[in-house]
Order: structure tokens, then C-alpha cells, then sequence
């Protein structure tokens, strides 16, 4: 059942299943829509360790969870509009997949990964060079035609801009693919919300080999590779960054 937890023994069993027979038959590769790739699903929780409500969510504040993995941070958003969702975004090797959307009453809600796909910046508890502007920002598009807009993610290393309420699509900079989404689910009776799988283009084991060391002293331990759940905290991005004023 898709809530049912996932070892990460079988997590990893599955993607070298996938990866040996898209090797057998490259055509799978070209023909294929990536789907949602399993964790082990985490309830979001808030500081004090109780399930976080979408309510507490507010308007075009960023928040910032980790999942799949514990050193893997992503944000939540409430954009307050809704998000609807994308038929076709595509990854840097060419398949497209289906944005599902955002989630609660409005479907307003969305998540991604916080890692830009162009040099895996990322926000530490030191400072973060990755956020959302809620508010108009000037920026150069994709034609490198001067614009502006609100309602974006924003990486100032080398000025990647995506925008969530479409998927986190690139709207400008060099990153080669959208950010990956975590699939949410929304209890309209509690108001909770839990993760339960990432897709689109991760950049996960990336991720790791290049910051595997600095994780690791952020975590204060090596497994950096455990599974995020039963829950993940959510913390706003002013509370987990010391600064995010940098640019």
C-alpha cells in the first residue's frame, strides 16, 4: 500500500532493479514517466513534536523540513493560491513527469526539495542562499529578457529561479531541471500533513558524495542517509537559518 513504510534496504533495492532494466532496454528510458519514488513516509510535526496543521501554515512564510533522508532539507510553502497541477515538466535527462499539485483546502500547499539543481546549494543552520520571495523580484528569464516576479524560489549562488505554484519549473538562471517535489498528503479531518515519496529529478546521492563530510558535522553522526521519518520537523527558514538576508 503506498502508506506502508519502506525499508531503506528495499528502497535501495528498487532503484537498482529500475536503473539495471532501463539498462537492458535504453528505450524504456526515452518512453517511460517517472513516478513517485517510495520513502518512508514522515507526519510533519511542528517545534514541540506535535503533528503540524496546515492552518499553522502561514501565507508566504517558507518553512523547512528534511526528507527522504535526514540531511536532505526541503521547503513548505502555503503560496495562498491555489497550485494546480502541470502535465509536463521535464529533467535534465529529458523524460517529463506530472506535478500533482498542491494540497488542502485551496491546494495552496506545496513542497519541494531544497537542493537547486544547478550546484546543490542548500540551507544549512548557518545561512541559506536558497529561499522563497513571496513579494516581486527583478530577475533575468530563461530568454534572458530582464522581469519580474513574486511567488518564487530564488538561489543567489548563481541566480536559479523557480517557481512553485507551476512545480517549481525554471523560470530563470542555469539550473537544467525543476526542483523535486515531495508528494504530500492532506488529512482533511486533522488538518496534518505527511510526505510520502519524492519525483521528478532528485539529486540526492549527488548530494551526498559532494557534501557527504559537511552533512555529517551538521548532523553530528554519519548517517546521513537515514530515512526521515516516522516524523520530520518543521521549522520556519528565519528559525533553521541564522541568515537568509544574504542576497
Amino acid at each position: 500500500m503506498a502508506g506502508d513504510p519502506v525499508s531503506r534496504r528495499g528502497f535501495l533495492k528498487l532503484c537498482a532493479s529500475t536503473g539495471a532494466l532501463v539498462a537492458s532496454s535504453p528505450s524504456l528510458l526515452a518512453d517511460s514517466t517517472p513516478e513517485r519514488v517510495p520513502a518512508p513516509p514522515a507526519t510533519l510535526v511542528d517545534a514541540t513534536g506535535s503533528p503540524l496543521r496546515i492552518d499553522q501554515l502561514a501565507v508566504g512564510e517558507s518553512y523547512v523540513f528534511h526528507y527522504p533522508f535526514v540531511s536532505t532539507p526541503c521547503f513548505l510553502i502555503n503560496l495562498g493560491k491555489p497550485a494546480l497541477p502541470q502535465e509536463r515538466l521535464e529533467m535534465d535527462d529529458g523524460r517529463s513527469y506530472r506535478w500533482r499539485g498542491g494540497v488542502g483546502p485551496q491546494r495552496s500547499v506545496v513542497a519541494f526539495s531544497a537542493i537547486c539543481a544547478h550546484r546543490m546549494t542548500y540551507p544549512t543552520p548557518t545561512v541559506s542562499f536558497i529561499h522563497y520571495r513571496h513579494g516581486p523580484m527583478a530577475f533575468t528569464d530563461k530568454d534572458y529578457t530582464p522581469t519580474e516576479r513574486e511567488q518564487v524560489i530564488y538561489c543567489c549562488s548563481e541566480g536559479s529561479v523557480y517557481d512553485p505554484a507551476e512545480g517549481c519549473r525554471v523560470l530563470g538562471g542555469p539550473a537544467p531541471q525543476p526542483l523535486a517535489a515531495v508528494d504530500l498528503a492532506f488529512d482533511e479531518q486533522t488538518g496534518e500533513l505527511r510526505a510520502l515519496g519524492t519525483y521528478g529529478g532528485d539529486m540526492f546521492e549527488r548530494f551526498f558524495e559532494k557534501f557527504g563530510f559537511q552533512l555529517a558535522m551538521q548532523q553530528g553522526s554519519e548517517a546521513i542517509r537515514a530515512p526521515a521519518g516516522p516524523t520530520t520537523t518543521v521549522l520556519p527558514l528565519g528559525e533553521y537559518s541564522q541568515n537568509t538576508n544574504v542576497c
